[in-house]
């Protein structure tokens, strides 16, 4: 019965730990794409601020600013990506030599553990990095895909496909942004896993501290008050 709860070098602690980080992951991710009409997420809020902005576009002359803003956008995805594909650099070389990590916990009468133990954690968080790294590189894809829906949008707003096709870019361009945040979420959850090298305890607590800092910025910020105050129609 006890070689039932260990995988590997992975006790009970460390894998009820993970399984709160993952889960905390999946449920923060659903709570906030899924949030509920009367308590939207800033997530949520800023879908309506993007098709509010595709709306303008169509009036807009001339579209520089709109152009601009697209560019920005791809820029952000491109600093995260080429970030996140570093960062699964360096944990995969650390992977190679953990020994360097094990003697720094030993030194510092931190949790120890088999090599093996050491790679899992390390590579928990290069997992979380990889994803992130797809999903950065995707969102850059449809902002990309974003910005030729929005030249395609005709300059007069009584042409019958201008309307139609702004709404289209604006579909696009939320789903680049919910690509764009869960990159991020992963990246934050990357970060948290790697308090996992201080024992499963220390995962526990960065896991639980993550989500309530993700939750309190989508659904109890100051930036979600300000979003409410004049929210598009």
């Amino acid at each position: 019965m006890e070689n039932l709860l260990h995988i590997g070098p992975l006790g009970p602690l460390d894998l009820a730990a993970l399984g709160l980080l993952v889960g905390s992951w999946l449920w923060i991710g659903w709570v906030t794409e899924r949030s509920a009409p009367h308590r939207p997420s800033v997530g949520k809020l800023m879908e309506g601020y993007r098709r509010e902005w595709m709306r303008q576009l169509v009036t807009r002359q001339p579209r520089i600013f709109d152009s601009a803003m697209v560019d920005g956008l791809r820029q952000s995805t491109t600093f995260f990506a080429s970030t996140a594909l570093i960062a699964i650099g360096g944990g995969l070389a650390l992977i190679g030599n953990p020994e360097q990590l094990t003697d720094l916990a030993e030194e510092f009468a931190l949790s120890s553990g088999p090599r093996l133990l050491w790679e899992s954690r390390i590579l928990t968080a290069v997992l979380f990095g990889a994803n992130a790294f797809l999903k950065f590189v995707w969102s850059h894809r449809l902002f990309s895909y974003a910005a030729i829906a929005m030249a395609a949008v005709p300059n007069d707003p009584e042409d019958p496909l201008a309307y139609p096709r702004a709404e289209q870019a604006a579909r696009l361009n939320i789903n680049a942004a919910k690509s764009f945040n869960r990159g991020l979420r992963a990246v934050y959850f990357a970060l948290a896993s790697l308090a996992w090298l201080l024992g499963p305890w220390a995962l526990i607590a960065a896991a639980l501290f993550t989500t309530a800092m993700l939750w309190r910025r989508e659904f109890a910020s100051t930036a979600r008050k300000a979003l409410l105050e004049n929210p598009p129609v």
